[in-house]
């Protein structure tokens, strides 16, 4: 159990959540759920339960360290690594592999966004655990695949490949961004392809060999300065070579292109809370379908299929004749759009940015 670690990745803007997740306070560190945890936590909280709480680590940009303690404060501050630009997650997971490195050379490594939604704790433990186990002793790159329930074209995807496996752990044949609605469902109904779920492990050796043979643009960033990791000077360091990383996510950079890349397939009540729709399908409903989030004081008329969320709990919304639409309301921001449509709330995030600055980003 010392040696293994978690490294939680909780710098993202969260913009397909706004008007509530902003620049200065995104989502992961809001509660949707009223259940007085936000995103962050209850992702710390799930890992805690099994990881020693010095073996956990959050990856998050300098902007957010007073939440982070704020949220966290039984978190030890050298544990929480400052990103000085947005990189991206590559070069957010070298950061966290060379300094961990630079504490425990033999550690096994849990990687995990801060955003995710697991309903079956136990059955995440067993499974983490078990990889965690198997990473220890083989140098391969698992990720966690979640077995579709639909063609979602929100999600990236992972193809199995039926000639290798180890026990429970399949040879992973390709990775693929988003899909379109029409591959997707082409990768649904073939049964050979599994979610991306954006949660990885593998032994630090592993991961570091892969960064100098797929990514050595970041790994000569760092290998500059891997006698200062884990030292006072590291954060000089970082905010001197850290920008100079290319933009790139770990996916797309190193996952698609390795050799030794395995999939667990897993199935412990995973969602990834990247969108309103996301929230929607997760949430209790009423009998017209409709989702009321934050504790919303909403009166619905002929309304059905919609999601709202009201940030000011006095403030009452009634609505009539709505159907299939998201009603947000956070701040100085109203929004009302078609809940299909949420795929376009980063332009009308663009859009009110070239009109009215940044005052509500």
């Amino acid at each position: 159990m010392k040696d293994n670690y978690c490294v939680i990745m909780g710098g993202g803007i969260g913009s397909r959540f706004w008007p509530f997740s902003r620049v200065n306070y995104p989502k992961q560190f809001l509660d949707f759920f009223g259940t007085g945890r936000s995103l962050l936590q209850m992702t710390f909280d799930r890992f805690a339960e099994f990881i020693p709480i010095d073996n956990i680590y959050i990856v998050t940009n300098v902007s957010y360290f007073s939440l982070v303690k704020e949220q966290l404060p039984q978190m030890r501050e050298s544990n929480i690594l400052l990103e000085p630009s947005r990189r991206n997650t590559a070069p957010c997971i070298a950061y966290a592999a060379y300094h961990i490195k630079a504490c425990n050379p033999k550690a096994n490594i849990v990687v995990a966004p801060s955003d995710h939604l697991i309903l079956k704790g136990d059955i995440f433990r067993q499974n983490v655990e078990k990889g965690l186990e198997f990473v220890q002793n083989n140098k391969a790159l698992v990720t966690l695949g979640i077995k579709p329930s639909r063609p979602e074209t929100g999600y990236g995807y992972i193809q199995r490949d039926h000639k290798e496996k180890w026990g429970e752990f399949l040879k992973v044949k390709t990775f693929t961004e988003k899909p379109n609605p029409e591959l997707a469902r082409i990768f649904f109904e073939s049964g050979e392809f599994y979610w991306n779920s954006g949660l990885f492990l593998w032994h630090v050796d592993a991961i570091l060999e892969a960064f100098a043979k797929y990514l050595p643009d970041i790994s000569s960033q760092f290998d500059l300065g891997k006698e200062l990791f884990n030292t006072p000077a590291e954060k000089e360091f970082i905010e001197e070579c850290f920008p100079s990383c290319p933009n790139i996510s770990i996916d797309y950079g190193l996952m698609e292109k390795a050799d030794n890349v395995y999939m667990m397939c897993v199935d412990f009540g995973w969602a990834d809370l990247g969108t309103w729709g996301s929230l929607y399908d997760l949430a209790e409903k009423d009998e017209q379908s409709n989702v009321k989030l934050k504790n919303s004081r909403v009166v619905l008329y002929d309304s059905s299929n919609n999601i709202v969320a009201i940030d000011d709990p006095a403030r009452l919304v009634v609505i009539e004749g709505l159907d299939n639409h998201l009603v947000a309301e956070s701040g100085n921001v109203l929004l009302i759009c078609k809940k299909d449509n949420e795929q376009r709330i980063k332009q009308f995030i663009a859009d009110a940015q070239l009109k009215f600055e940044k005052e509500y980003n």
